[in-house]
């Protein structure tokens, strides 16, 4: 969603690389292109004002222009002003001390409210907790009955004792879902409230009447992402006239410009607490500003994505897989591969995950690129597979892999493609494991044409050294022998990496393991 944000800033940014000082101009400059591209990414216009005035005003208080690396102490304002505006800390849930926690979701119509009551149903059961989800959107035709659905999928209970659709009291149903909670011994009550197409007097004034019925520990107000500069007017009206704790941000997964869903929290001093970012009931998430901030800025967020990792991985058999993969002698199998390629899986779209590595803004084009039915592909060709067959690739035979690729419904050339690039990169790990390409290793084997001739020449200056034999020492000398050297990145100059990693080439048996896709 902030791919147009991401691209302006990267490039008002990029443009302070390589000078040892900043101007008064220089600084200027660089504000002039932030604030367009806040403003193009619809980012509401009293945010980008403050925005750009306080960058503007902490530049001067630590006095860039004398500073040691000024550009990276502009990235640095401009991350810590968009953690700010995102909310500033993490604000999580605030329990009820006596159960049940009350939940009240409220929004416009379409903003994703019952999808969101599901998501986070689920999200609380993964965390130990026994939700109720409560249908008092009563309005909407059907909403009642999707909420059953979303709540099945969840797999939890759905308090739902009016048909909906126009008929029946949504204040009456939400208070009753208190006792029905305390009496099935539900500890989160999470209750779906019906929205509107705009703000107006009846909604409004329903939700102010919910509210005092079942006195919420947390009042969620749900905004769409994707519908800009209404989403700040909307959840300024709600807050004025009704109130709420927290913001949830829904379709984070669009491609809309979603500047405006930057703006709530300033606008209306509350925070951000939970996003929405696919379809899936999986696709929800802890909003974290620095994480977001680091996102926009494409510093990466490796935090969530450790966090998603450690929740879908098994460590016992991560530990054994890798133990297996680094050993060489063909221990690790098609099968071991399978099991890891499906925990990936559930950790959330292949393209979304890459997405959240630092740099990854620079591989946009690429990303887009990435086809998540590609590993389905893959999980039907290993399935075709005996368990034979998965633990030992060698015994892949032409008749083998003509009757794989039937199984599979792909070609056999898609067999033998899978079954290369699996062997080549399981030996290529082994070699990693063995020590090969690991520092300390010549700098020339993984592809540094720089290095390998910083190395020559330095290989040349050492010049002869003196033999240990007496004999010899008298007339003969022999030529130094260079010792190995590693990576010596931390001495590098900007300057000597950038050129080192201009002329980067990857080693041969990795570029065809990964089949030339970098």
């Amino acid at each position: 969603m902030f791919d147009t944000l991401q691209d302006r800033l990267a490039k008002a940014l990029r443009n302070l690389r390589g000078k040892g000082k900043l101007s008064d101009a220089d600084i200027e400059a660089t504000l002039g292109e932030i604030r367009i591209a806040l403003l193009e990414a619809d980012v509401n216009l009293e945010v980008v004002k403050e925005f750009v005035g306080a960058i503007r005003q902490r530049a001067a208080e630590v006095e860039l222009s004398k500073a040691i690396n000024p550009a990276q102490q502009i990235v640095k304002l401009v991350h810590e002003q968009l953690v700010a505006v995102l909310g500033g800390e993490t604000r999580n849930l605030q329990f009820a001390k006596h159960p049940p926690t009350v939940i009240m979701l409220a929004g416009l119509q379409g903003s994703g409210k019952t999808t969101l009551a599901g998501k986070l149903a689920w999200w609380l059961r993964e965390q130990g907790n026994s939700p109720l989800l409560v249908a008092a959107d009563l309005q909407r035709p059907n909403a009642v009955t999707q909420l059953q659905v979303v709540g099945e999928q969840a797999k939890v209970a759905v308090y739902a004792p009016q048909p909906g659709n126009g008929v029946g009291d949504p204040v009456a149903v939400a208070r009753d879902a208190i006792g029905i909670a305390k009496h099935h011994l539900h500890d989160v009550v999470i209750v779906d409230t019906a929205g509107r197409l705009g703000v107006d007097e009846v909604m409004l004034k329903q939700a102010a009447d919910i509210r005092a019925a079942i006195s919420p520990d947390e009042t969620l107000f749900v905004v769409d992402a994707m519908i800009g500069q209404d989403a700040v007017v909307t959840a300024r009206s709600f807050a004025d006239q009704v109130g709420f704790d927290g913001v949830v941000l829904t379709k984070l997964d669009g491609d809309a410009r979603g500047g405006a869903a930057l703006s709530v929290a300033t606008v209306t001093g509350v925070p951000i607490m939970f996003a929405s970012t696919g379809e899936k009931l999986t696709d929800f998430e802890v909003f974290h500003p620095d994480r977001m901030a680091g996102r926009i800025l494409d510093m990466g967020d490796m935090l969530t994505l450790i966090e998603q990792a450690e929740r879908h991985f098994d460590k016992r058999e991560a530990e054994e897989a890798a133990g297996k993969l680094l050993g060489g002698r063909g221990q690790f199998t098609l099968q071991d591969f399978l099991t890891q390629m499906q925990a990936v899986r559930r950790m959330g779209s292949i393209t979304k995950l890459m997405g959240m590595l630092p740099g990854a803004g620079a591989m946009a084009d690429q990303l887009s690129q990435v086809d998540d039915k590609q590993i389905n592909r893959i999980e039907a060709i290993i399935y075709s597979m005996t368990p034979a067959e998965r633990a030992d690739v060698a015994i892949l035979n032409g008749s083998r892999r003509a009757r794989i690729a039937k199984g599979a419904g792909v070609e056999v050339s898609d067999v033998n493609g899978l079954v290369t690039r699996f062997t080549e990169a399981r030996k290529m790990m082994a070699q990693l494991g063995s020590g090969m390409g690991m520092p300390g290793a010549p700098a020339g084997a993984m592809g540094f044409p720089s290095m390998r001739r910083a190395q020559a020449a330095k290989k040349k200056k050492t010049g002869s050294r003196v033999s240990g034999n007496p004999a010899k020492r008298a007339g003969v000398t022999t030529p130094a022998k260079a010792e190995p050297q590693g990576f010596d990145l931390a001495g590098m100059s900007n300057e000597e990496l950038e050129a080192a990693m201009q002329d980067f080439q990857l080693p041969p048996d990795i570029a065809r393991a990964l089949g030339g896709r970098l």
